[in-house]
């Protein structure tokens, strides 16, 4: 192979790895959002919801959450690690890794909405007085 072409090779490899550390940050941003809005859910469940069951809820969703925003950080820096110091071609078995980190990102959102939906049935039982 011509120095040329590992250029260009290493050239794809960085930039695909370049397109998952950012929609792997995109990830991580969009579960830390959503931790806080527990921490306001939380609230309103403690304050005014009184629920034990939707307190469980709470707990176990947010447990998943941050099991999945610390897979997703390892992952972020394994991505760092490999775009600075790797020489790994970017191939079908790294694309599927990736994949399946988006496919459990994905779950978990699909989560996170049936979650605030249940949340919100809570919410439409009460009326201003």
């Amino acid at each position: 192979m011509t120095s040329i072409s590992i250029y260009k090779i290493d050239m794809h490899r960085r930039l695909c790895i370049e397109k998952d550390l950012n929609e792997a940050s995109t990830w991580i941003s969009t579960l830390e959002s959503f931790n806080n809005e527990l921490d306001h859910l939380s609230v309103i469940e403690k304050q005014l919801i009184k629920n034990a069951s939707l307190s469980h809820s709470i707990l176990a969703i947010r447990r998943k959450n941050i099991l999945n925003m610390a897979s997703l950080c390892k992952y972020e820096q394994e991505l760092k690690t490999e775009y600075e110091y790797g020489k790994v071609e970017y191939n079908a078995v790294r694309s599927k890794y990736h994949e399946k980190k988006r496919q459990n990102y994905l779950e978990l959102v699909k989560e996170q909405i049936v979650f605030k939906n249940q949340i919100y049935s809570f919410l439409k039982k009460f009326k201003r007085q």
